[in-house]
């Protein structure tokens, strides 16, 4: 259990060209849908899990943080990650986590079950 930073790979030829550059993420496993999410500045989305499936977050815009515990009522286990432009995650089945935005975010979700296949696709926890 727990969130893992997934480090992007790349053909440095195509930065070297002049044009840009071409980074790719490789999921451990297929994914089957993708979320587009808006976050406004200051606001949270809350403890939640997903049991049903594998999250993929990749920040396309913003900054923020994911907090995530290892046990959902115990503050302490209290661990998080730095959310910019590019950087992606990856995040267990039963994971307690949010996404706390700092500012306009805007971040793709991708799964590895369809959340309207899933039941529950979410279980929020009180914090």
């Amino acid at each position: 259990m727990g969130v893992t930073i997934i480090k992007p790979i790349c053909n440095l030829e195509t930065v070297k060209d002049g044009r840009g550059g071409i980074f790719t993420w490789l999921p451990k496993e297929p994914l089957v849908e993708f979320n587009m999410l808006y976050f406004n500045p200051g606001k949270v989305r809350g403890f939640h899990f997903h049991p049903e499936f594998i999250e993929y977050l990749l920040v396309v815009n913003g900054n923020g943080t994911l907090v995530y515990r290892e046990n959902a009522k115990d503050k302490k286990t209290e661990q998080f990650i730095h959310l910019s432009k590019g950087i992606c995650t990856r995040t267990d089945k039963n994971t307690y986590h949010t996404v706390y935005a700092i500012t306009e975010m805007t971040i793709v979700a991708m799964l590895t079950k369809r959340w309207d296949h899933s039941n529950p696709p979410i279980i929020k926890v009180e914090d």
